[in-house]
Formats: structure tokens, sequence, C-alpha cells
């Protein structure tokens, strides 16, 4: 079984990949659902109130208008929040992978969940929160919250409904470790110990006389001397595309559209394009069909991680997100603002919809499906014994 078979098996490759077009046509349908459920969340609030109807003549309160956002608005705002995400998590100095982790939590509740519904603020916290339990560096809530200045309840009043969003699977394949196998693989080839694939008919010393015979990187004049050079030359390779794993692919729709090994080649490619393919020719025989193919996908992804949002924004941006931040004051669904609220209700009574969507009747069965159950196991002698016969 190769390395892609084993990810074609994995949560993330059945769950959380697409192709740009069904990505897009997820994020429009999420997109009119919530503005459906919040102009409808909108009217009935507007008919609740004997005093609007009044004023309106209106007991529906058909004539209220909400000014939604626009799927571009809700990618924009998304986007700034996994930006304090990455912000967050390094003031904290969580490791890599927890902030990787949670960023991609953000975007993937996102595509089927609205801000409109859910304010990205609150989930950011509680991604961040549930990304450290999944990598492995688990901190106490009461802790966690201290660092935000919020309380326990802010934390955890939305855990679960972050993990319906994210369809309860947890597991983030990010591309850190295939980009360090990669350098380690480079610098065994400095070294003569390297071994190319079982394709490739060539000894350890050629393969390093081929590696001094690369082209020079972007902005260099001249060819690696010494076997020094090149070891700096994979180090300096090396740092610049873990740097765009850390921003450009988190803050794109890479995950959603390339596997952790074409992302890591695809910034392998844009910092230094003859060492990248100097390694998958250390892969790939010359006569190998998959080559154009794998060169034309990198080159797309390289891309997508060059078309990244700045890390800082420049104050054109900020003005645009300082609107969309106003604009979704006024556009949110009022039924859910409360998360804390909502959670406690449904503490108290699991049956109630909390605000979480369940039809009215389907709330009403279960309630009483759950009060006969607890009156039944309260009863001494237990429930009463149904006769089958006949």
């Amino acid at each position: 079984m190769t390395e892609d078979d084993i990810y074609r098996t994995s949560t993330q490759y059945r769950l959380w990949s697409f192709t740009p077009e069904t990505l897009a046509s997820l994020r429009a349908t999420t997109n009119a659902t919530a503005a459906d459920s919040v102009r409808a969340a909108f009217r009935n609030l507007q008919s609740s109130s004997k005093q609007q109807a009044k004023d309106h003549n209106d007991g529906d309160g058909t004539g209220i208008e909400v000014d939604c956002l626009t799927i571009e608005e809700e990618q924009k705002i998304v986007s700034f929040y996994c930006l304090k995400t990455l912000e967050f998590v390094d003031f904290c100095e969580y490791p890599t992978n927890v902030k990787a982790t949670a960023v991609q939590y953000l975007k993937r509740f996102y595509l089927t969940n609205s801000p409109m519904t859910y304010h990205p603020k609150e989930i950011m916290r509680t991604a961040v929160y549930l990304a450290m339990k999944a990598e492995d560096s688990f901190h106490s809530v009461k802790s966690f919250a201290e660092k935000l200045d919020v309380t326990t309840e802010d934390i955890l009043a939305s855990e679960f409904l972050l993990t319906q969003g994210l369809r309860f699977t947890f597991d983030v394949r990010h591309p850190y470790h295939g980009l360090e196998g990669g350098f380690m693989e480079l610098l065994a080839f400095t070294n003569s110990k390297g071994e190319a694939g079982p394709a490739i008919k060539k000894s350890s010393k050629e393969i390093r006389e081929d590696m001094l015979d690369m082209s020079p990187p972007p902005g260099i004049s001249t060819k690696a001397k010494d076997i020094k050079e090149l070891v700096i030359r994979c180090q300096t390779a090396h740092g610049r595309a873990k740097e765009l794993l850390k921003t450009s692919a988190l803050l794109t729709d890479a995950y959603f559209l390339y596997s952790p090994s074409q992302l890591w080649l695809s910034t392998l490619f844009m910092v230094d394009e003859p060492l990248a393919r100097f390694y998958l020719d250390t892969k790939l025989p010359p006569t190998s069909d998959m080559k154009p193919k794998l060169f034309t996908v990198l080159r797309q992804c390289a891309e997508m991680l060059r078309s990244s949002p700045a890390v800082q924004p420049d104050k054109d941006e900020k003005k645009e997100l300082k609107r969309i931040q106003k604009k979704l004051e006024q556009c949110r669904n009022p039924q859910k603002m409360d998360l804390v609220g909502i959670n406690k209700a449904q503490k108290r009574d699991p049956g109630m919809d909390g605000g979480n969507g369940l039809d009215e009747n389907v709330a009403k069965r279960r309630k009483l499906e759950r009060e006969q159950s607890i009156k039944e196991s309260e009863d001494l002698f237990g429930p009463v014994l149904v006769d089958k016969k006949g």
C-alpha cells in the first residue's frame, strides 16, 4: 500500500476534499440557507412584538428587510478570524500543529455554517481548545479561558456544536511531516547516502553530481560549488517552504483541494523550483506520464498559495473588514446569538431544540419519550409489563 492509498482512506480525503466547483456550490448553499433562516428569525421576532405589529399593522412582519452577508463577505470574515487564530496561538506559544488544526477546524465548520448564524469569534476559541486536545497539547479549560479573559462556559458552550460541524472527524493531515521527510532525503543526497526510487538507475554519487549541477535558485546567479553550499541551499529552501505551509497553506482553500504531499511539494516548487524538480527526478523516471500532470497540479497549487491573504491586512483591507463586521452585527440570527444560554437550556431539557434547528414536533416527541422513560425508571417495580399473548 502506497502513501497515496493510505491517504485515500482518511476522513480528510473522504469528507473534506473537494473540487473547486463543489466547494463553491457548498458555500453558496450554506449562504443561501443561512440568509433565509436569518430573515425568518427576524420576521418571527417582529411578529412576537405586539408593539411592532401595531406600528406596522402587519402581524406577520413580512415588511422587514435584512441585508445579509454575501458569499464573498462571509469568506473575508472567516479568513480574518483565521488570521486571529494564528495570532492567538503564536501568542500562547502553542505548537504549530495546534495552530494548523485549529484553523482547519474553523474553515471546515464554516463550509456548512454561516457567520450570520454563529459568530466566528465564539467558534474560534473553541476551535483552538478542541485542536489542543486533538493534537495532544491539552491545557485545562480554566487556564485556557483565563488567557482569553472569558468564562469556561464561553469555551464549552459551542464545543458540541463545533464537533457536529466537523462531522465528528478530528484528524487533520498536515504537510509538515512530508516536508521534513523530503528535507532529510535531500540532505542524504548531498552526502551520497540517499537512495532514489526503484525506477531510477543511478548510484548515490551520480545523484550527488546531478545535485551539484542543478540550476541556481531564484535570486542566485551561480551554482553550488561544494557540498556545504548544497546543504545551505536545502536548509534555506526548507525554512522558506515551512513558513509558507504555516501561513499561505492555512489561509487559502489549499487543504480542501490538494493532498498534504502536493502541498509541501508546491511550497518547495515556489521557493526553489530546480531543487523541487531534482527531488522529483529521483522519484520518477524521465519517461513517466505522471510527471507532466504532477507539475501542472503543483503549479496550480502554487498559484493558490501566492493568492493568500496578507498576514497583516493593509489599510484598505482593514476598512473593508470593518464594514463587513458592522454589517454582520446587523444580520446575525437573533435565535443563535446566546450560545451559552442555548447550551444551558439544552442541558436542562435535552429535548428542546435550543435553537438548534429541530422540528417542533420532533422536539415534543423526544421530550415525551424522555419523560416517559424517566417515569418508568423511577417506578419502584420498573416499567409496566406488556402482555404479548394473542
